[in-house]
């Protein structure tokens, strides 16, 4: 069965992306041409543009445009509008990977941003997202990390805790009460996720119309999948003293109810709406591009997750 690597959607045979996958990204596009580099031109392309982009990371990044009119992306180093990462040559199948962790939040709630695969001239899947703090034809808008709100850097992004966490919250968002109930959000399904590596730079504030929020999600992978069995964390940063065998109370009583102070209505809605979406998450990575044998792995790590928190 042949499936749009944008939304998942059955396409005919010869079809390399859906009608409604390729309006996503422009309504004046029809088709979109293999990207002309395999993955090892892709990671050296992406280590040439490393000193030179604004975007950085563990990941191998390409910063491109899509040109609409000849219906491809093309990388450049400036004026960059999507941030593309080639398959990973420690870790099998992170684009897939990324692209399905995001998907799954989104039906959650989680505010992400427009993202999908992409086909490589290897026949390998690359993952695309679309940059967030972009607007019109050279407006940027202003975005920190929660490391640079912390005054850490990117070696020292996990000697910080949660609770401390909360405090930016606090001091840096225009609306905190509204903040923590969308952070509570995103924790839970990281949780749910495998995600296991939201470090201080994977949170963000971003200014818009004149408002500190959180920005939208980014960097979302099943890490306990990617890792195959050797994470020893759930929490890349510490909740209420601990990193693992992280329960229901930890989660929904002491971080929603004590640190965040979330009222009972607004706890309850949350995991309400986390909880139908949980139910549609198996279908959709079923669907999704990760191999046949990691889909199984996959619905476990949620399934083991969600009883913690739900049964």
């Amino acid at each position: 069965m042949n499936r749009c690597p944008i939304t998942y959607e059955e396409i005919g045979e010869n079809a390399n992306y859906s009608v409604s996958g390729l309006h996503l990204l422009s309504r004046n596009l029809d088709d979109l041409q293999v990207f002309p580099y395999d993955m090892d031109e892709q990671i050296q392309l992406a280590k040439e543009m490393a000193t030179k982009i604004s975007i950085q990371g563990v990941q191998p990044k390409l910063s491109a445009r899509l040109d609409v009119r000849q219906q491809i992306f093309i990388p450049v180093e400036i004026m960059g509008r999507y941030i593309l990462k080639p398959q990973n040559q420690l870790y099998s199948y992170l684009p897939e990977n990324e692209d399905l962790t995001m998907k799954l939040a989104a039906i959650a709630g989680c505010e992400v941003p427009l993202h999908g695969l992409i086909r490589s001239k290897d026949g390998r899947l690359t993952y695309f997202i679309k940059r967030f703090d972009r607007r019109g034809r050279a407006g940027k808008l202003p975005v920190e990390d929660f490391a640079q709100l912390a005054g850490l850097s990117r070696d020292t992004k996990y000697e910080y805790s949660i609770e401390k966490v909360i405090g930016l919250l606090d001091k840096y968002m225009t609306f905190p009460v509204i903040e923590k109930a969308k952070f509570f959000r995103l924790f839970l399904v990281n949780f749910l996720l495998g995600n296991e590596d939201a470090h201080l730079k994977n949170y963000s504030v971003i200014t818009r119309s004149q408002k500190q929020e959180l920005s939208p999600c980014y960097d979302l992978i099943n890490s306990t999948l990617a890792m195959e069995g050797r994470a020893s964390e759930e929490s890349a940063l510490p909740l209420n003293g601990k990193k693992r065998k992280l329960a229901r109370n930890d989660i929904v009583r002491y971080l929603g109810g004590q640190r965040l102070s979330l009222t009972e209505k607004t706890l309850n809605s949350i995991l309400s709406e986390v909880k139908r979406a949980a139910q549609l998450w198996p279908d959709v990575i079923a669907q999704s591009f990760i191999p046949p044998k990691y889909i199984a792995a996959y619905r476990d790590i949620v399934q083991d997750r969600y009883k913690r928190v739900f049964e």
